[in-house]
This record gives C-alpha cells, structure tokens and sequence, in this order.
C-alpha cells in the first residue's frame, strides 16, 4: 500500500527538524563546555594536546569561577582574593596540567580540594598566600610539582607529615619558613623547614601517645588488682561465715 505523497512530505520535515534541533544542542551544550569563563582570558595552548590557557589573573575574584572549560589545559587564578578552595573546586577539569593560585589570601585547603587531578596537574602554584599548614586529604593522591614560598607556615606534625605527598619545587626547600611552630622550643622557628637536620615535631605527638598508652594500661592494672583483692577478700569472708555456722 503506498503512503500519500503528503504523509511522506510532513513526516520527512518533521524528521529533518528534529534533526537540525539535535544539531543545534549539540552544539550549544558543546560551546557552554568549552567557552571561555566570563571576564577571563582564553588562549588555545600550543602542543599536541590542544586544550585551552585560561588566564584570570588580577580580577578580584573571591571564589573560583564555575563555567571553566572542560578542555582548559592551564588555569591562572593568581592575584586575587580567594580565601579557600573548596572541596570538588576543579572537578570535572580532566586536562589541567599547570595550576597557579599564587598571590591570593587562602589560608584553607578543604579535603578533596583538588580531587580529580591525579591524573593529570603537573604544576602546583601556591605560594604567596595564607597557608600554615596542609591537610593531606586535600590533594588526593596529586603529586604535582608544588611552589609553596611565601606563606606563613605552622611547622608541626601535621605539615611535616603532609609535605613528603607532595613534589616540591627546590625553590621551596628554602622558602617553607616556620613562623610559628609547635612545640615552640623545637628550634624550627625562622629556619627553613626542610633543610633544618634532625628536627621531628612528631616526636612530641609520639610520647604523648606513649604517655596516654602508659596511662591506660597503668589504668586496667590499677582495676585488675582492685578486683582480684575484691575477691580475695570476698572468699575470706564467706570462709570465715561458713567457718562460724559450722
């Protein structure tokens, strides 16, 4: 049976509209993943892996922006005024090799600060900022060459500790300088962290905890005595009941 000529017409304008609105968002939810961020600079980088330099340097930013490009390869975020990095703040960026925070106020890291870029972050700009001290949990198993000058670090057992995750640039073997530091007679005050010799701030945590192990045996040994002498005594003196009765 053939259809008539009409049906044929209508249905084939209704398949090639269709058509040409599948076209049209495609390309606009492609141009929304990869169009440059508002009031930032976009640059295609040079190389074999294409992907975008996104520049946002001195623009008084308070946090970071949301609509980066999934294709960004490198990010410059330095000179503003951003406080923190919050947790999932890169998510979704697979490309990012080179990141630069430097000249900002960030005094916090929030754990999964940086999930994601495992993969791929080569680069790590932070110096210059507000930092005292690192949470391991912030960077997920990043590895990226890190510049950590410039901040006001906390020298304890905490970042000495959390350093090792990281590969410093050799520029921050003499530019992590303690300001404060605890304990606060170890010595590590003014000096660069990592060249000072033989200087572990855990050793304290360690004989705290020595201490607090110590304590709680002494503790259980204190109620096992008490016991047994609890029932030493309780026998003597159903003995002694049992003895009188008979």
């Amino acid at each position: 049976m053939l259809l008539p000529s009409g049906w044929m017409l209508r249905h084939s304008v209704v398949m090639w509209l269709l058509f040409h609105s599948l076209v049209l968002m495609t390309l606009f939810f492609h141009h929304a993943a990869t169009s440059c961020s508002k009031r930032c600079y976009c640059a295609d980088s040079e190389g074999a892996f294409g992907g975008k330099t996104m520049r946002c340097s001195n623009l008084h930013l308070t946090e970071i922006p949301q609509d980066i490009p999934n294709d960004t390869l490198r990010l410059y975020l330095d000179y503003n005024l951003l406080t923190s990095i919050p947790a999932n703040a890169f998510h979704g960026l697979p490309l990012l090799a080179e990141l630069d925070l430097s000249h900002n106020e960030l005094a916090l890291l929030e754990p999964g600060a940086f999930r994601g870029l495992a993969a791929s972050l080569q680069f790590l700009d932070l110096s210059s900022n507000q930092l005292t001290t690192l949470d391991p949990d912030a960077f997920e198993g990043v590895t990226a060459r890190s510049n950590l000058t410039g901040n006001p670090w906390h020298c304890d057992c905490r970042l000495q500790t959390a350093l090792p995750h990281l590969d410093l640039e050799p520029v921050s073997l003499t530019g992590i300088i303690c300001q404060t530091s605890e304990p606060s007679d170890s010595g590590a005050q003014g000096v660069p962290f990592l060249l000072a010799k033989d200087l572990d701030l855990c050793v304290v945590l360690k004989k705290t905890t020595d201490m607090a192990m110590l304590v709680t045996m002494f503790g259980w040994f204190t109620m096992v005595i008490s016991y047994l002498v609890y029932y030493v005594r309780h026998k003597e003196r159903k003995i002694k009941h049992f003895t009188i009765r008979f």
